[in-house]
């Protein structure tokens, strides 16, 4: 079950990149399409958000377990992937969540500081 995630927000293509933009999504789609197949990771959902004057205009929420995502995360497409992604688009970045049991176990740790 999964206990983490990978997010991976952008705000829009770059001009001039926008093509480059547009053919990094399918190639994004088809490695988590197959990172699901092999059983890497557990789901992923793409989203685009409406127009609403902030700068995250889309994201992917990438769900598994957390030692099977990290090497994930480290897998050379995937670098290739984030590196082509901070060429053509702005506001790219990439971070690591919990979920699951992760998330209890972060705010156990978390009230524990609270409480004292």
């Amino acid at each position: 079950m999964a206990d983490s995630v990978i997010f991976t927000g952008w705000d829009r293509a770059i001009p001039g990149r926008e093509k480059q933009a547009m053919q990094l999504f399918q190639k994004s789609l088809a490695f988590h399409s197959k990172m699901k197949s092999e059983g890497k990771i557990e789901s992923f959902e793409s989203v685009l958000l409406t127009p609403h004057g902030g700068d995250l205009n889309g994201f992917t929420l990438v769900r598994g377990d957390a030692k099977k995502l990290a090497e994930v995360h480290n897998d050379p497409e995937a670098i290739e992937i984030r590196v082509e992604a901070n060429y053509c688009l702005s506001g790219f970045g990439s971070v690591f969540g919990y979920t699951g049991e992760s998330l209890t176990r972060i705010f156990a740790q978390w009230a524990k500081l609270v409480s004292s």
